[in-house]
């Protein structure tokens, strides 16, 4: 396996049973093997892909001391802007070399949540970018949800247990500006080898290539997918819950070859979170003789902020 496996959520969608048992059992196998898949007929349109690229693209172009406001101390970066060098991965000393911005949950009135979330940073110089962030939130949770669906069945739950968990749950979309690299980065890269903290994580096609994906043989891939679709992979809190039946797989962006320096990137991925009291505790479908239970049982609320201390965005 040179790249990774495509499905297509056309296929979960028809009124086909077959076809939508195909979904299911294609996009948990790659789960099971390498934990990421590309993702062709979501719910993105290309035209709002476009605009959102051109209000990111115009928001990291803003002077340093413009964006800098939006950095609202005590937020643990959760939303707003989160400056050059701040993050990095676990483990790491080294931050990434990259700059981004954070939209959060806009809950229903009727969420009913254990905790409320922030508010939105709202960008005063750029009309649209808020409105065109959270419209393209609401399209990658929509398909999230549905991929959901999908791995819910493959475990032998019911179809819609994520449901109620998923929506209106602390999910996060993020533009990342990686600038061109200007010297020589010493030890640093654009995103250090890391597992997502979340359920899914879906990923708009970056601006240029870089992302790898370590496989089971401990080979880096790329990741390539084609100009349509989606890289959605699984990350950490999913794995726990189903006591490592789905793979939250190590990936990078690494550094383009230095001829390519000046290239700046730009990738959007979101991140998928479900509600702060869903409990993780491995479930009892994916726990047997040969498979012990792996984990002490945690909630994601705990299971976030005990992962946002390790990568630097929250002091202890």
């Amino acid at each position: 396996m040179n790249n990774i496996p495509s499905v297509d959520l056309a296929d979960f969608l028809s009124d086909d049973p077959k076809r939508k048992q195909q979904f299911v059992t294609q996009i948990g196998t790659a789960y099971e093997e390498i934990g990421f898949v590309s993702l062709k007929n979501h719910f993105l349109s290309d035209a709002l892909v476009e605009e959102l690229y051109k209000e990111v693209k115009a928001f990291f172009a803003l002077p340093v001391e413009v964006k800098k406001k939006y950095e609202i101390e005590g937020l643990g970066g959760q939303r707003g802007y989160v400056s050059f060098g701040k993050e990095h991965a676990k483990g790491k000393k080294e931050g990434d070399l990259k700059e981004f911005w954070h939209f959060g949950q806009e809950p229903d009135e009727d969420a009913n949540l254990p905790d409320s979330y922030p508010e939105n940073v709202q960008v005063e110089e750029l009309k649209d970018f808020n409105h065109t962030g959270m419209e393209a939130y609401r399209m990658l949770e929509k398909t999230g949800i549905y991929v959901l669906r999908a791995l819910a069945l493959y475990i032998g739950l019911d179809e819609h247990y994520f449901d109620h968990w998923a929506s209106n749950g602390n999910s996060i979309l993020r533009p990342i500006h990686y600038p061109p690299i200007t010297e020589e980065p010493k030890g640093a890269v654009r995103a250090g080898a890391h597992g997502d903290i979340n359920l899914i994580t879906l990923l708009m096609g970056a601006s240029t290539g870089g992302l790898q994906v370590l496989r089971k043989d401990g080979e880096w891939i790329d990741a390539i997918p084609a100009e349509d679709e989606l890289v959605i992979n699984v990350g950490d809190m999913l794995e726990r819950h189903t006591n490592n039946k789905l793979r939250s797989t190590i990936h990078r962006v690494v550094n383009p070859p230095r001829d390519q320096w000046d290239t700046p990137r730009y990738s959007i991925p979101f991140f998928m979170h479900p509600r702060s009291d869903m409990k993780l505790n491995c479930l009892e479908q994916c726990v047997n003789k040969e498979h012990p239970k792996a984990y002490p049982d945690i909630t994601a609320g705990e299971f976030l902020h005990q992962r946002l201390v390790e990568i630097g965005l929250i002091k202890k």
